[in-house]
């Protein structure tokens, strides 16, 4: 059995400063590619489990428990990487073992792990390794595992050996891992992708070329898989999955960056209760000038709205360098039980801060709340917990100082938050 640490927390409503939330780690971080970081499930315990990387590079898995508020965490691999591309995403199937997958910024090996015991972090078997890479020289980074029930088959997305995205397959779970394919190929770049996928039949994916340091425009892709077809948003035929990889051109244009003489970089997608997808990104006028946009499907048509301005970079610049993110924004995602709502980092008054921000008409107006205010320190990079009906859900960010994602000391402060507050 792993030692782990175990403590009483009760949410510290008094400020909203960001350092007088409560903590759900004081040291703990992750990039934005790995998902999901944050899943509830209620079993015999209601709880939301999270996966993070401390400043030393161990990955680690804690809970809270909704209903006694209490919080515990184990590590699961230790001193894997001080880099925080190297944060795990978690999968819970209908029994409650989860597992756990993680790499090491282009790693050699992806690994995963699985409970033994529902619903119980102490009880993970030991390590397994994904058995096969697409050939090249750049590894394993940025898992994501999802679930299409009516194929009764895990997918697992990653950044592999070609450094483009490559999934395989294991039926129900537990059997042997298919030959990885390679889900979108560009000339030459590298594209970043975000997953979302309905649990049923369906898995959607929105894209880039490539990294906007490197692209000169970035424009914003989407397509979806359903029943071994890959299609655009009006469910025109791409090709079958059998036939990938696709290039990036075949998808629906969503943001023509070519177009707006921009670069822009995605950051999340989800699918609302029509079955229509939302997605959020960030497009750049300039490196200090980063815009926040949200895109919705409305049946015909992709609708794009220009939410708020986020700011410059996050990253701390070390005095008298060039900071090397200068596209790292704050961030922004979506709430995936209800993509009218999205959470954001901003800049504000100099600090970045989160809010939450909500539409009635997917994307033409909104309404902003502040969930943190007047804080000392950066607040980055939010995740709300992936939630199963429940009307509340654990709102978690990255607190604190940060150079460079292998320089960081931050800690993940969490709120609860309702749906639609």
């Amino acid at each position: 059995m792993q030692e782990g640490t175990k403590k009483h927390m009760k949410e510290d409503s008094i400020s909203m400063r960001g350092e007088n939330y409560a903590s759900f780690t004081e040291d703990g971080a992750w990039c934005f590619f790995a998902d999901p970081r944050a899943v509830r499930y209620v079993g015999q315990q209601d709880r939301t489990y999270v996966g993070w990387l401390t400043r030393h590079g161990h990955v680690m898995i804690g809970t809270y428990d909704h209903r006694d508020g209490t919080l515990d965490s184990v590590t699961i691999k230790p001193s894997l990487q001080q880099d925080d591309h190297a944060n795990p995403s978690l999968y819970f199937p209908a029994d409650g073992r989860a597992i756990i997958y993680y790499s090491a910024h282009n790693g050699k090996t992806m690994y995963y792990r699985k409970m033994e015991t529902a619903e119980d972090i102490t009880s993970f078997s030991a390590e397994q390794e994904l058995p096969e890479n697409t050939s090249g020289m750049h590894g394993y980074t940025y898992p994501n595992p999802i679930y299409v029930g009516q194929e009764r088959k895990l997918y697992l997305f990653w950044r592999g050996g070609n450094f483009k995205p490559n999934f395989s397959t294991c039926p129900d779970e537990e059997g042997a891992w298919s030959e990885p394919q390679t889900l979108i190929m560009g000339d030459g770049a590298r594209p970043y992708v975000k997953y979302a996928g309905n649990g049923e039949d369906t898995i959607y994916f929105a894209f880039t070329d490539g990294h906007p340091n490197i692209e000169p425009h970035n424009c914003i892709y989407f397509a979806c898989i359903q029943d071994g077809i890959v299609y655009r948003a009006d469910r025109s035929a791409i090709k079958p999955a059998s036939g990938l990889p696709m290039l990036p051109r075949d998808a629906d244009v969503v943001f023509d960056g070519i177009l707006h003489d921009a670069k822009a970089w995605i950051w999340d997608i989800a699918v609302d209760a029509s079955g229509r997808p939302a997605i959020v990104y960030a497009v750049f006028h300039s490196d200090t000038d980063h815009r926040y946009w949200y895109s919705y499907w409305n049946g015909d048509s992709w609708e794009n709205h220009e939410m708020t301005a986020g700011g410059s970079w996050f990253p701390q610049t070390v005095q008298d360098a060039v900071e090397r993110e200068p596209f790292y924004s704050g961030g922004l995602i979506l709430d995936h039980a209800d993509p009218a709502n999205v959470y954001l980092s901003r800049s504000v008054n100099g600090i970045f801060e989160i809010e939450h921000w909500h539409t009635a008409d997917h994307g033409k107006t909104w309404e902003s709340t502040a969930v943190t205010t007047g804080s000392s320190r950066n607040n980055v990079r939010p995740v709300l917990a992936r939630s199963s009906g429940q009307e509340d859900a654990l709102l978690l960010w990255m607190h604190g100082d940060y150079v460079h994602f292998t320089g960081y000391e931050t800690a993940l402060k969490m709120k609860t938050v309702m749906g639609k507050q």
